[in-house]
């Protein structure tokens, strides 16, 4: 595969967006559509209880309170691992001790480059959350159990967090 021409269509402040046109081993020529993006963690907070600790926010794209894990996007420089550290304590004000690489995904690999490392965060300190201006996060605790059920419900849709719930249930990490 090569690329013949690529043109950025948008450049945000999270994602850079380009129209690419390729040519494929074959021979065909097509179009792509690549949303590039440097890269996010998550963070599956487990209590000494075996409880986990989810957020509660509202998500503009898809219109709605989602129940997630914490997570965020990279800063220059930073490791996952310790992105997946500073918004454990951002959004739930708890500081993780240890973290536990669980697995990366690719979060849509059709068209964007954006790489998720996910990690299970254990001895969880009492700290203060220190939200950015435009979030507005509720914090709820749960036994592993319930979260898992509220996966299998529909309750819980992100991708990020039923991957990350199911791994850690199924993992017996706690």
């Amino acid at each position: 595969m090569e690329v013949k021409k690529s043109e950025l269509q948008f450049d945000g402040k999270i994602l850079k967006v380009y129209k690419d046109q390729v040519l494929l081993d074959n021979g065909m020529e097509v179009t792509r559509e690549v949303v590039r993006h440097h890269g996010a963690a998550a963070v599956v907070p487990v209590t000494e209880n075996g409880e986990v600790i989810l957020v509660k926010q509202y998500r503009y794209a898809v219109g709605r309170e989602m129940l997630e894990i914490p997570a965020g996007l990279l800063e220059p420089g930073e490791k996952m691992e310790e992105c997946a550290a500073r918004e454990t304590e951002e959004e739930t004000g708890f500081r993780p001790l240890e973290i536990t690489h669980l697995f990366d995904f690719y979060s849509s690999p059709g068209y964007c480059t954006e790489c998720v490392g996910v990690y299970a965060a254990k001895h969880l300190m009492p700290s203060q959350q220190h939200l950015d201006p435009d979030e507005d996060v509720e914090v709820e605790i749960l036994p592993l159990e319930e979260a898992v059920d509220k996966i299998r419900s529909g309750e819980i849709v992100d991708g990020k967090t039923v991957a990350a719930i199911m791994s850690v249930s199924a993992q017996s990490l706690i």
